[in-house]
């Protein structure tokens, strides 16, 4: 089976790497090294590389415990926690299906 590589688009690419860059911000105002944080997050110092640099390739989890290290996990939970078009949607009481459907 052949290997599908991840395309994004532009604009996701670019949020990406601007999270990255947060990341790699929050290790040197700490003041770890990069060997450091990739040791207690359980990763290998390229993966931690490539979070810094906001490649899509990388696990969530991998994210999730470089977070934890820098005490910035809670963070996570600021995702989609304010979903303005979805509580649109709610508020003109339009109908969302459970499930997509079939093609």
């Amino acid at each position: 089976m052949k290997d599908k590589k991840l395309q994004l688009l532009p604009s996701t690419a670019k949020i990406l790497a601007e999270l990255g860059e947060n990341i790699k911000l929050a290790r040197l105002r700490r003041k770890l090294s990069a060997e450091q944080v990739a040791e207690r997050a359980n990763i290998s110092r390229p993966t931690l590389h490539s979070i810094e640099k906001g490649l899509p390739g990388v696990a969530m989890g991998s994210y999730a415990q470089v977070l934890f290290v820098l005490n910035l996990e809670k963070d996570l939970l600021k995702v989609a926690a304010d979903d303005l078009l979805g509580r649109k949607l709610q508020d003109a009481k339009l109908t969302v299906k459970e499930r997509a459907p079939r093609k």
